[in-house]
């Protein structure tokens, strides 16, 4: 259980890393809001723009995004887990609780 709330905990970190990249290389939107109700001329929906590096980066944004949330809440699953097991103690052969200071004794 430990190896896989590392795995999770590491893949998050990268997550995390990549997706502030991505945000961080994308080109700012200075239509504000008047581009907004208009309607801006470089949007999403523009002809030939999901081949733009800015619909690609759009893209990245939003799957590393939902990637960051579901590891997230993974790695606190799995630490909850963790945390319960060791405050209930582990079972014997005999299906009885064990606790740490009954354990210890």
């Amino acid at each position: 259980m430990e190896t896989l709330k590392t795995i999770v905990l590491v893949l998050d970190l990268i997550c995390a890393v990549l997706l502030t990249l991505v945000v961080l290389f994308q080109s700012g939107k200075s239509a504000g809001l008047s581009g907004a109700i208009a309607g801006a001329s470089d949007s999403f929906m523009a002809r030939g723009g999901s081949k733009t590096l800015d619909a690609k980066l759009a893209k990245a944004t939003k799957w590393l995004g939902l990637a960051f949330v579901l590891l997230s809440l993974l790695a606190v699953i799995l630490v909850s887990s963790v945390k319960t097991t060791a405050a209930t103690g582990s079972q014997d052969s005999n299906n009885t609780v064990v606790t740490t200071e009954a354990a210890a004794k």
